[in-house]
């Protein structure tokens, strides 16, 4: 039996893609809440019955773009943990590829950043999650480092937790030194290198399980 896409299902697929394109570029001057759907379908140029074929609502549509910004970023990221062993190299690659990945991709850091807080609760809600397993395989790839031998799995977390906060605050002001706001971006990468490094050596000297104020 042929697996090969009918002009149907490629028609369908590029349809999608415009949709979610067509939400970004409309997010840049406002938010997720304010966007209408009929907004979304004139801009592609279909009716707004047809968006119904690929997403419930407009909310729904956000959703999609969490998984899509989050993901690939998620990407970026546990290829830099898994392909790097050495701190110093680790932390240049991660920051090196955050910065590449907003300059590329700058409308989805955007769209994360402006609605994490947002008024959509099925988009926050998204992002939370997206985040939260983020940092759960942080902390599972970080566990298999030598330093990390004897880690609680509450401590693994916290520290996924961390290093994922830090990776999406670096990534908001990459974006920001790119609008021309705060920062340049050889600033941003500079403390953000900082900011790992003292992860890095915080994490050397941490006991696990030990107490507060201990």
């Amino acid at each position: 039996m042929s697996t090969t896409p009918s002009q149907r299902d490629l028609q369908k697929a590029r349809t999608r893609r415009a949709l979610l394109d067509a939400g970004l570029g409309l997010l840049r001057e406002q938010s997720l809440s304010s966007l209408g759907l009929r907004e979304i379908t004139r801009a592609v140029g279909i009716s707004p019955a047809a968006f119904y074929r690929h997403f419930r609502d407009v909310s729904d549509l956000g959703v999609a773009l969490v998984e899509e910004s989050l993901g690939s970023l998620h990407e970026v990221i546990r290829s830099g943990l898994t392909e790097r062993t050495e701190d110093a190299e680790r932390i240049d690659h991660l920051v090196g590829a955050i910065a590449a990945y907003v300059r590329a991709h700058p409308e989805h850091i955007r769209f994360v950043a402006s609605e994490r807080h947002g008024g959509v609760a099925a988009v926050r809600t998204a992002i939370a999650a997206e985040l939260d397993r983020f940092a759960e395989e942080v902390a599972r790839l970080l566990a298999e480092d030598e330093v990390s031998r004897g880690w609680s799995a509450e401590d693994l977390r916290m520290l996924g937790e961390t290093y994922v906060d830090t990776m999406v605050m670096t990534a908001s002001a990459f974006l920001e030194a790119a609008q021309g706001e705060g920062p340049s971006p050889e600033a941003v990468a500079h403390t953000a290198r900082r900011q790992l490094r003292l992860i890095s050596l915080g994490r050397r000297h941490w006991t696990s399980g030990q107490s507060p104020g201990t």
